[in-house]
């Protein structure tokens, strides 16, 4: 996706955030936008802002968790623009607490908008970027708590770690169809994700006594204080464009990470077992590594 101008991109979670800087970024390049996102009110304000300028941008209400209303969007995406070429799985929501105090009701919403949106995406909109044969791009927004996880963050970690698998193991199985795919590790950026609560179905908050509530409205105040101060979303998605362009893999928004890398990688080469490994073992595993790096050298050279 070298030249984005006149391409169509879908782009959930897209009416805030860094969606909308996702969205700004890619309008501003020449393409036709559809930001799709749970709430009208965050809708309404999108299209306020592009619709004083004339740009091409459709905005869709979607819940991500629903596969039938993601196939709905879909077919009205492609009604309004035609193929979509470029697909953001964005959308997504947190909770803050230690995880062994954590319920089902919040494994439950995380996994269904987190990682359950991002399947719906991708089940979606895969065979249709397949079926246009005009190659394509997939953006899939991790965090960097999806590289190094920490206290109080556990089930969005799990989420988000499972998010960056799945999309370098889709970054060989597209390759052939000139489709790319970016993993996004965003770090703080002044997003609306204090807004999570607001967001939860009734159906993933159960039976919650006033300490467990109280305990969840915590993931609200800290956001509160700490997103302001992060990263104006539009330079997040100058980034995804031109890790878009440019066939990155990685796509990471903020410099200050490296020695936490380091340590965590580190970590887990020192404990490789210093031993040698059993020959008819060493045949398989010279194997896998063969078909895995041809699998990354035709990705990368994608074109």
């Amino acid at each position: 996706m070298k030249e984005v101008n006149g391409k169509t991109a879908f782009i959930t979670g897209g009416a805030s955030g860094i969606g909308l800087g996702m969205a700004k970024a890619f309008v501003s390049a020449g393409m036709r936008v559809v930001i799709a996102d749970l709430r009208k009110d965050h809708l309404d304000e999108a299209m306020a802002f592009f619709g004083s300028t004339g740009q091409s941008v459709h905005p869709i209400a979607l819940d991500v968790a629903d596969r039938d209303a993601m196939e709905r969007a879909a077919i009205e995406a492609e009604g309004v623009f035609g193929p979509i070429h470029i697909l953001c799985n964005n959308a997504g929501v947190n909770i803050i607490g230690p995880l062994d105090q954590a319920g089902f009701e919040d494994w439950d919403w995380l996994l269904s908008v987190n990682l359950g949106g991002v399947i719906n995406g991708l089940v979606t909109f895969i065979p249709r970027m397949k079926a246009h044969e005009q190659g394509g791009h997939i953006v899939n927004t991790s965090s960097i708590a999806g590289i190094v996880a920490g206290p109080g963050n556990g089930i969005y970690s799990a989420t988000k770690f499972a998010i960056r698998g799945l999309s370098e193991s889709l970054r060989y199985d597209l390759a052939p169809h000139a489709i790319g795919v970016s993993v996004l590790c965003p770090g703080t950026v002044a997003t609306n994700l204090h807004q999570s609560e607001e967001n939860r179905p009734d159906r993933y908050i159960g039976a919650a006594d006033n300490i467990l509530r109280e305990k969840r409205s915590l993931t609200g105040r800290l956001f509160k204080q700490v997103l302001p101060t992060g990263m104006d979303p539009v330079e997040v998605g100058e980034k995804v464009l031109r890790g878009i362009c440019n066939n990155e893999f990685y796509i990471m928004s903020h410099p200050e990470f490296k020695e936490e890398f380091q340590e965590s990688f580190d970590e887990i080469i020192a404990a490789l077992p210093d031993e040698p490994l059993d020959p008819q073992r060493e045949v398989f595993e010279e194997e896998r590594r063969r078909h895995r790096r041809e699998a990354r050298q035709r990705a990368d050279e994608m074109e």
